[in-house]
């Protein structure tokens, strides 16, 4: 078939190569500008190696955009990755359509972080859907879906690139051929059981000690690797990633307060929570590079009863005598 890609980063780029390796032509490639300074994206350089015709528009909604894809007469246009908004206008121009990929069982976690959200809710499945883009956010007819697990321990890396991204790459292609084939069976989204959430940025992964052992781990899986769930450490950010949850069973496994480091080992940092601990494997500080927490606790005079988080200082203090 000959197709159009629109999309950006490393999953667009592998969806690019998976097309090609199977021998369909891709007469086009749509990717958002490189910011200044910015490394060039990894889709588009794929593209001008190729010698594949790459537009690189600061939007999708202009007639610019319509008349490149018009001009390269594609059969279907996939997204694969795209955080520009593209018009109805335009994602109808090929006569199949176009095609979008999002990483969670649509209605379930439409917005731009979807796969943190369910790791950070706890949540034991989640998915992918590859539907047809609509003018509402992720809202359009799903063409096909797959569902993944999520383990326990699992982080928004191993369900991304052990699962998501390759499961991914290869549904593309399976509801591009169904799309054509004409043997595609479209379903309009349930809205009764829709969900949107917005970014997980900072603002959001902040971490509380003292909230429950599980929403703290959760919150430290579903931000691994980026953006990295973060306590303070004596006014420094320190983020936390490789993480392990060990529970409270009962009254004499109890140990410090909330936020409180209650051992430092040759490999970790355990820190006291609600319900149980936290045990650091890696952490990063103020930016620097990642460490073994044992490394960072070594470094920094990190001991027993040192306390983590602005939460937990501010009330160390407000409890000091006067």
């Amino acid at each position: 078939m000959r197709i159009a890609i629109f999309g950006q980063q490393a999953f667009g780029k592998s969806v690019l190569e998976a097309f090609l390796d199977r021998g369909d032509e891709v007469a086009a490639v749509f990717c958002a500008p490189t910011k200044p300074g910015a490394r060039p994206d990894p889709l588009a350089e794929a593209a001008q190696e190729g010698g594949i015709r790459l537009h690189q528009l600061p939007s999708l909604k202009g007639p610019e955009a319509a008349e490149a894809l018009r001009t390269a007469n594609v059969d279907i246009a996939v997204m694969a990755y795209v955080l520009q908004f593209a018009p109805q206008s335009l994602v109808n121009i090929p006569p199949h359509g176009t095609i979008c990929y999002h990483p969670s069982l649509l209605p379930k976690y439409r917005g731009p972080s979807s796969i943190n959200w369910p790791i950070i809710r706890g949540d034991t499945q989640t998915g992918l859907t590859i539907f047809r883009p609509s003018d509402g956010l992720d809202e359009g007819p799903v063409v096909l879906q797959k569902i993944v697990g999520i383990g326990p321990d699992d982080t928004l890396g191993s369900v991304y690139f052990n699962h998501l991204f390759p499961m991914g790459v290869a549904a593309m292609l399976e509801a591009a051929d169904l799309v054509v084939a004409g043997k595609n069976r479209e379903v309009v989204q349930d809205e009764s059981h829709a969900s949107y959430e917005g970014w997980c940025k900072d603002e959001e992964a902040h971490i509380n000690w003292h909230q429950h052992v599980d929403a703290i781990y959760n919150l430290i899986r579903g931000c691994n690797p980026a953006p990295g769930a973060w306590t303070t450490w004596n006014g420094r950010t320190l983020r936390l990633f490789d993480a392990r949850k060990i529970p409270v069973r009962k009254l004499s496994d109890v140990a410090g307060k909330p936020g409180e480091v209650v051992a430092v080992g040759e490999r970790s940092v355990i820190v006291a929570a609600q319900g149980g601990s936290i045990e650091l494997l890696k952490v990063r500080l103020d930016g620097g590079d990642k460490v073994a927490a044992s490394v960072f606790a070594t470094e920094n005079g990190i001991m027993t009863g040192t306390r983590l988080g602005i939460a937990v200082e501010a009330a160390a203090k407000q409890s000091e005598p006067v």
